[in-house]
């Protein structure tokens, strides 16, 4: 290689260098606030993707249900607490309905029932199943609009199928198991749940601060699995509940309910809402190759392949409509 060649490699190299340090952790909070949003983008990318696995894990050792509860109340009474610390004032009258709803469709349904999913499924699966709820928008769209459907959303949704049914392929024996059918089953409903709990959030105005909302639609969710879980018997003490799912529950609540979602709310605040939204297309990647490395879960080509049709259709159906998740809807938080 001719010595002019090697210098322009070096300084191509050292620019490259340069400007990945940029995002060093430790300098990260002396940079502007355009780097501090990719920063933060990229936390929400990785943490999102990782709660699965940390969902997954958890409730190999205690009920779901009691686990998410737990979490919920947890990440709820953070939130809530700072709020009302900085002086804000609980909601009133019909300021409730809203919050009351979504805690119903958002948590209770659909974290509720994407964390019982995951412990019949692996983690992966379950965060490819999280990744489609765009596509159940095109559909309930088909029997609720009047307007046309975009058909680049209609060849969004049949790719996004598509793709999940070349995932599917290498389960197809794994269909004979009632346990896995159960958990494919939570995992879609949870979908279903969060699908129109975005369409509930786009058609009611913003009357109460929404980062305090999701925090009592936390703390409300949580309380009332709590409860139901307690009436059902579906729980075990909690000087019975292991380590394993005190860490997973520690993660979910610190890393994914508080650093992952105050990070979330930075890169809405100063990055465009197109590039925030890639997010959604990390998470189940991020899930799928931890699951691997972690848990040794299968990383097979058909899996490979279905995973990256899938993306493109809910991409295409998020160009079609330039819909996405509004901030106050956190969980693909990974669920």
């Amino acid at each position: 290689m001719p010595r002019f060649d090697i210098y322009k490699t070096l300084s191509q190299t050292g620019e490259t260098l340069k400007q990945l340090s940029a995002f060093n952790p430790l300098t990260i909070h002396r940079k502007g606030a355009r780097t501090k949003a990719v920063f933060a983008l990229a936390l929400v990318c990785f943490l999102w993707g990782t709660t699965w696995l940390a969902s997954h894990e958890g409730v190999q050792h205690m009920p779901a249900l009691q686990m998410a509860g737990i979490r919920q109340t947890i990440a709820g009474i953070l939130y809530v607490g700072f709020f009302l610390i900085k002086g804000y004032k609980l909601p009133k009258g019909r300021e409730w309905y809203p919050i009351l709803i979504l805690s119903f469709l958002n948590f209770l349904l659909s974290n509720g029932l994407s964390t019982w999913g995951v412990k019949f499924i692996s983690s992966g699966l379950g965060a490819i199943i999280g990744a489609i709820f765009p596509l159940w928008l095109v559909v309930i769209g088909l029997f609720t609009s009047k307007e046309k459907v975009p058909g680049k959303a209609l060849i969004g949704l049949l790719l996004g199928f598509g793709g999940v049914c070349v995932i599917f392929y290498e389960h197809m024996k794994d269909f004979l198991n009632p346990d896995f059918i159960f958990g494919i089953v939570l995992s879609v409903i949870a979908t279903w749940t969060w699908a129109f709990g975005t369409l509930y959030t786009k058609q009611q105005a913003a009357h109460f601060n929404p980062y305090f909302s999701l925090g009592l639609q936390m703390l409300i969710s949580g309380i009332t699995l709590i409860g139901l879980t307690e009436a059902t018997g579906n729980t075990i003490p909690l000087s019975a509940i292991p380590w394993e799912s005190w860490s997973a529950i520690g993660y979910l609540v610190f890393f994914g309910s508080v650093i992952a979602f105050v990070s979330y709310i930075y890169a809405l605040q100063n990055l465009p809402m197109e590039q925030v939204s890639l997010y959604a297309y990390f998470n189940p990647i991020v899930a799928v190759v931890s699951g691997w490395v972690v848990f040794n879960e299968r990383l097979t080509f058909f899996i490979t392949l279905g995973i990256s049709i899938t993306l493109l259709g809910v991409r295409l159906v998020n160009q079609a409509f330039k819909v996405l998740p509004a901030p106050e809807q956190p969980e693909t938080e990974g669920m």
